[in-house]
């Protein structure tokens, strides 16, 4: 990673490699913190940010659920991503505002913490090309029954760290996992969507599944073009019988799967489409969609 730039810290400026907490800081041992992956695009009329209003607001949401009380208003996280963005020098990159509870009281419970802010960016690399090779997961996708999936925390991350490396382990480049009812919940960091006989079906959230920002777009864009897209409950045999599947996130944009275990399938004309039409969307040629794009 480029040491370049600075990084936004409880709503100072901080050289990029002097941005450091404590070792005794309550997230780093019980995972309580809460982040979004934003992404800002070189587009021709400038340096945009994909829906930063929208992802600022779930920042909000999954501090929420987990009792974290923000001593930054949104607007002032909102200006610090900007700030973040123009400190860094980069025209593309991805944005990582991260709520989390710092030094002070250790133990399990951490509202004695102050709930600190930080805001980095850097360069992400370039998609895989020709598609995914993914595995179903040996791992089951943890759910709300046992805490709050709406939130994007790094508790939920363990659990698809563990299904991702073991889909490395095995020569994928991806894992799909299902939730403890054997429905698809989503990838370990992007959701998925199953298209059969021209029909486009994504998991519910009810399944264990980010309600992805991505996700969201691409539902609109579908439906924007006269298309239809449905959330409901798919299977592993769904994926099998599949005539194309796709991936979505931040990080992945729209991207084809093309194996699912041992079961090969194309990457299909409705990714391919999807593919032109949100980077269409995402660099500032679609006007339908202008108010998506914030500019730095």
């Amino acid at each position: 990673m480029r040491e370049i730039g600075k990084i936004w810290m409880n709503g100072r400026m901080v050289p990029f490699r002097d941005a450091k907490v404590h070792v005794l800081t309550h997230a780093m041992h019980y995972s309580t913190s809460v982040f979004e992956g934003i992404r800002c695009y070189d587009t021709p009329q400038g340096s945009a940010i994909f829906r930063l209003g929208e992802h600022i607001d779930r920042l909000y949401a999954s501090a929420k659920l987990y009792s974290m009380k923000m001593r930054f208003a949104k607007r002032q996280v909102t200006d610090g991503v900007l700030s973040t963005v123009r400190a860094s020098g980069y025209k593309e990159c991805y944005v990582r505002p991260h709520a989390y509870y710092g030094y002070g009281v250790m133990g399990l419970t951490p509202t004695g913490n102050t709930v600190d802010v930080a805001i980095s960016c850097w360069q992400w690399g370039k998609r895989k090309p020709g598609g995914l090779r993914c595995k179903v997961s040996s791992w089951a996708k943890v759910d709300s029954r046992f805490q709050p999936m709406r939130s994007k925390a790094a508790s939920n991350y363990g659990n698809a760290v563990l299904a991702r490396m073991e889909a490395l382990d095995m020569g994928y480049d991806e894992t799909i996992m299902l939730n403890l009812d054997g429905k698809v919940a989503e990838g370990s960091m992007a959701n998925i969507f199953a298209v059969k006989d021209n029909t486009i079906r994504t998991p519910p959230v009810s399944a264990g599944c980010l309600d992805g920002i991505t996700r969201n777009a691409i539902m609109q864009l579908v439906r924007a073009d006269g298309g239809d897209v449905a959330e409901a409950d798919l299977t592993r045999d769904d994926l099998y019988a599949a005539d194309e599947i796709f991936m979505t996130g931040t990080a992945a944009e729209v991207q084809p799967v093309v194996q699912v275990d041992g079961v090969r399938l194309k990457a299909g004309r409705t990714a391919k489409q999807l593919q032109r039409s949100y980077r269409d969307v995402v660099m500032g040629r679609d006007e339908r969609f202008a108010s998506w794009l914030s500019y730095v």
